[in-house]
């Protein structure tokens, strides 16, 4: 059993899909509703398994002692139907790097992956830099909803992959499907984290610790973060000393009622977010959260609420989790509709 597969319970109707573990016998499965549900290991059985955890091998790149390819007639490569998943007509393509012995991090070799968050096939391309030329490190098809080994590396190499791109092109087997444009990203890849265990974090696509790169979120590239000597040197002499954000305390407004208000809008928590990735802002956002949960855990019967926003619901989601797992005696709720919509919950200390 692994994170991604779908399971049933035994005991019990539901079931739904694995997020997580806590400790070597309980299992967290989410429902159809989205709610993180705790259940013992052997209540739990398997009906599905999650592709994302079967490792690919991708076509190495050409080697310079085998000379010139000869011409051959081009074939499509064979292509199996994979089933579609919800939500997987948006593009959501990753880069990861996965340590092979995460506890000696010092001196492990890594794997790099690609992983396919969709339902297209893709026809890509992965190069790396040598000064104004690039080399193709690997290349090949990836299969809808999986992810694919491209290759394994020694820290020796680390400072070939300094600058690294994804090419590919999407399209979908024997059916009709939403054009998609090419995808070229070029990344900056920070080597000094191959040396710090804490960068490599967990994921929706690996049993292990691993650091992860976007490549398309929701069908859109990110942005490229190469900078050229010649542009900084612009930048420079623009403008000499660049502030970093300035973290404000949290927003607190009591109310007549004793109620508190903490607003978890990034942009009330810093003054410049510019730069900062999605998980990096959730991130931060939940660390408020568990700061003021900290400091009220000991006050019963105090409401707090938490604003949030409506959004996608990433953020709700994410503390709701956090209330069910570390603070589950208290309450929880929708804060009035009138006065905060519905982006706000409710929280009474217990």
């Amino acid at each position: 059993m692994k994170i991604g597969d779908k399971v049933r319970f035994l005991s019990e109707v539901g079931g739904g899909i694995v997020k997580g573990f806590q400790g070597k016998d309980i299992v967290l499965v989410e429902d159809a509703d989205g709610f993180d549900i705790p259940m013992p290991m052997r209540e739990c059985v398997v009906i599905d398994t999650d592709d994302y955890n079967m490792k690919r091998k991708a076509a190495p790149a050409p080697s310079k002692a085998e000379g010139p390819a000869k011409p051959m007639k081009p074939e499509m490569p064979a292509v199996q139907r994979q089933p579609e998943t919800r939500g997987g007509d948006m593009l959501n393509v990753m880069l990861a790097f996965v340590p092979e012995d995460v506890k000696a991090i010092s001196s492990t070799s890594f794997e790099a992956y690609l992983v396919n968050d969709s339902n297209y096939y893709l026809y890509y391309t992965y190069l790396s830099a040598e000064g104004k030329a690039w080399k193709v490190r690997s290349h090949g098809l990836v299969d809808p909803n999986t992810k694919l080994f491209l290759e394994d590396f020694a820290k020796d190499v680390l400072n070939e992959m300094e600058r690294v791109a994804v090419q590919f092109i999407a399209f979908k087997d024997g059916k009709t499907f939403a054009m998609k444009p090419a995808v070229s990203v070029e990344l900056r890849i920070d080597t000094v984290k191959f040396y710090k265990l804490h960068t490599f974090r967990e994921s929706d696509f690996f049993e292990e610790p691993a650091l992860v790169y976007d490549i398309v979120t929701n069908d859109v590239p990110v942005k490229q973060v190469y900078v050229s000597a010649e542009d900084i040197q612009v930048a420079l002499l623009q403008k000499k000393e660049v502030e970093k954000p300035r973290s404000q305390p949290i927003v607190k407004r009591s109310s007549s009622n004793g109620i508190i208000e903490i607003d978890l809008h990034i942009n009330e928590l810093l003054d410049d977010a510019h730069g900062m990735s999605n998980s990096e802002i959730l991130n931060y956002q939940l660390d408020k959260f568990r700061e003021v949960m900290e400091k009220y855990k000991g006050k019963r019967e105090q409401k707090i609420v938490f604003i949030h926003g409506k959004g996608d619901g990433v953020l709700r989601k994410a503390l709701l989790d956090e209330l069910k797992r570390k603070y589950n005696t208290c309450r929880y709720q929708d804060a009035s509709f009138q006065e905060y919509g519905f982006g706000a919950t409710l929280v009474t200390i217990r």
